[in-house]
């Protein structure tokens, strides 16, 4: 996270927020003028009932009051016609507010999943993918209810409790500075269990991340943790993780419920002494009966804002510590992706020169010394070694996931840095030993290779990556889905389907990760097959643990602790006296 991180959340980070509200900013001010004009026709009711009132009494003279104001009929029909059109303009901003909000939320979910997804490797190697989960479910959940009901409320409610305090100032005045005296203190509680509220709602919402976190790496290893028979221990690390959530939300429960305790007492005992003290001026015969009627009406509409100001404020700091967490989010550096233009053909020629590299999360471990290796265009080249070696790390910087800590990477002679992320990765495809196929149909995983090619194209990059076999014999064909990860189709399957989608893709580089270690022997022979005739022309990088498979390869590279150790065909190296790669070949060859 950026250095900010434990920043305190502030009111500015809330109102960042309502720049997604820009695009539907006219409907917004619709539907804050619709709540206007319903609040106004809600303000006027304890004024109409007051004078209901006073119109059932003939004694009562109110000079003030218009001819027809004194017919308790035409009163209680204006009021009644008062309730149907503040109905109606509540219906608007309610559905108005609503759909404001909603869409807001749906565009800060597109743009925060399209930051994840485009920010760099680095920071995935920093986070867990609960949490990331977690934040694009629970913390944009939260903000949804405040920009979708929350906001609408304290709108709503600041309304009623301005008119309130306005229609109580206009009919006693002495009244209404009784009421008000109470706010000050109500106001000074509230921002003290804000702030404590607002911090254990941060606290609350890194706990159920973490609980996600659980969730999503048990379900995803669910196999291996049914081998070991560690259901009992997942469930009750996952329980440890809900206990520590619950005993903050309980902690924040408690200071929310205090808080509106409070002002349920300070609010209705307000209400008490003022209803006493206007009995008191009504006996005096300073009031009429539907003066006092209307002041009190008044008076509950003040005491039900002001007391809903507690929870509505609550919500707010919840939404505060969520924001915080998308806003952090939203302020990582992404990677400079570009795919504004088709990206440039390379001609496949790849040079790492000196290059030395260690991982953020590792800075203290170095993983690349100095490492210098080459592939001419067309040129097959094979990484051995041990595990550990860097060999991994090697296609990690091919595929620019990071850059080298120093040295250079240069494609077709020109410095990697020089293309746009989008033109290197364009150029190349990767079949990675553990294969991991999106849970729609083989047609999908197909066409993953380039989105929007043909069904023969689909078809005839399966055919070559001898996946039409057990293709057709599906039921479904193509469209047969292949269920969560892959797990309905067997790992050589899976490891076909893997092959056919690089191929669709055509690049100029390959990279074959272990690509036949998933095969039967069968199998492995018909991709070997195939890859004989289609790495023609193209660049691969394979690497292998497996040295049959990589004897045909034109240079083969042996890495040992960071550097290149070793270089030549398989007839060079096999033959070097000493030679790790002749070790490692006699080892497997004589099993």
């Amino acid at each position: 996270m950026p250095a900010n991180t434990e920043s305190k959340p502030s009111y500015r980070e809330l109102t960042g927020l309502f720049r997604y509200v820009r695009p539907w900013r006219r409907r917004f001010i619709l539907a804050m003028l619709a709540s206007f004009i319903s609040m106004g026709f809600g303000l006027m009711f304890p004024y109409l009932v007051g004078n209901l009132l006073d119109a059932a009494v003939p004694s009562v003279k109110v000079p003030t009051l218009p001819p027809w104001m004194r017919d308790v009929n035409q009163v209680a029909l204006f009021l009644a016609g008062s309730l149907v059109v503040q109905a109606a303009f509540t219906f608007f901003s309610s559905y108005s507010f609503n759909k404001v909000g909603e869409s807001a939320v749906v565009a800060l979910r597109r743009d925060l999943y399209s930051r994840l997804i485009s920010l760099p490797m680095r920071f995935f190697g920093e986070h867990r993918v609960g949490e990331l989960s977690s934040r694009l479910s629970n913390d944009l959940a939260q903000i949804q209810d405040t920009l979708t009901f929350t906001f609408a409320q304290a709108i709503r409610q600041t309304m009623l409790l301005v008119g309130g305090i306005g229609l109580i100032a206009a009919t006693s005045l002495r009244l209404s500075l009784v009421m008000i005296s109470s706010f000050p203190l109500l106001i000074l509680l509230g921002v003290l269990f804000g702030r404590r509220i607002r911090k254990l709602s941060r606290s609350a919402q890194d706990r159920l991340a973490e609980t996600a976190t659980i969730v999503e790496e048990t379900l995803q290893g669910i196999a291996n943790v049914k081998a070991f028979g560690n259901e009992q221990h997942e469930t009750t690390r996952y329980a440890a993780g809900l206990d520590g959530f619950l005993k903050i939300v309980l902690k924040s429960a408690k200071l929310r419920a205090g808080l509106i305790s409070f002002i349920i007492v300070g609010i209705f005992g307000s209400i008490v002494l003022v209803m006493w003290y206007g009995a008191r001026l009504m006996q005096a015969g300073v009031l009429t009966h539907g003066e006092l009627t209307r002041f009190v009406l008044s008076t509950i509409f003040v005491g039900g804002s002001v007391s809903s100001f507690a929870e509505i404020f609550t919500q707010i700091q919840k939404t505060l510590g969520a924001t915080q967490r998308v806003r952090e989010l939203l302020a990582e550096e992404p990677e400079q992706l570009s795919n504004a233009k088709p990206a440039e053909r390379l001609g496949g020629a790849v040079t790492f020169d000196h290059v030395s590299f260690r991982y953020p999360s590792r800075p203290d471990l170095p993983v690349l010394r100095e490492l210098s290796l080459e592939a001419k265009p067309g040129e097959r080249i094979a990484l051995v070694g041990p595990s550990g070696a860097g060999k991994s790390t090697i296609v990690s910087l091919l595929l620019r996931f990071y850059e080298p800590e120093s040295g250079r990477i240069l494609f077709d002679g020109r410095s990697a840095a020089d293309f746009e992320l989008h033109s290197v990765r364009g150029n190349m495809a990767i079949v990675p030993q553990e294969v991991l196929l999106f849970g729609g149909s083989i047609r999908e995983n197909i066409a993953y290779g380039r989105p929007g090619a043909g069904d023969d194209e689909i078809r005839n990059a399966a055919a070559r990556a001898h996946c039409v076999e057990f293709i057709d014999r599906f039921p479904e064909g193509f469209e047969t889905l292949v269920g969560e990860r892959g797990v309905k189709l067997s790992g050589g399957q899976r490891q076909r389907i893997a092959i056919a989608r690089a191929l669709l893709r055509d690049p100029a580089i390959l990279i074959l990760d272990e690509a036949t270690s998933s095969l039967d022997s069968e199998s492995e022979q018909l991709i070997q097959s195939a890859l004989t005739a289609l790495l023609e022309n193209r660049t691969a990088f394979i690497v292998a643990h497996r040295l049959s498979t990589i004897r045909q390869c034109d240079r083969i590279y042996v890495i040992e602790g960071g550097s290149v150790t070793e270089s030549g065909t398989h007839e060079e190296l096999i033959v070097r006296e000493g030679g790790t790669y002749r070790r490692l070949a006699e080892l497997q060859f004589t099993s």
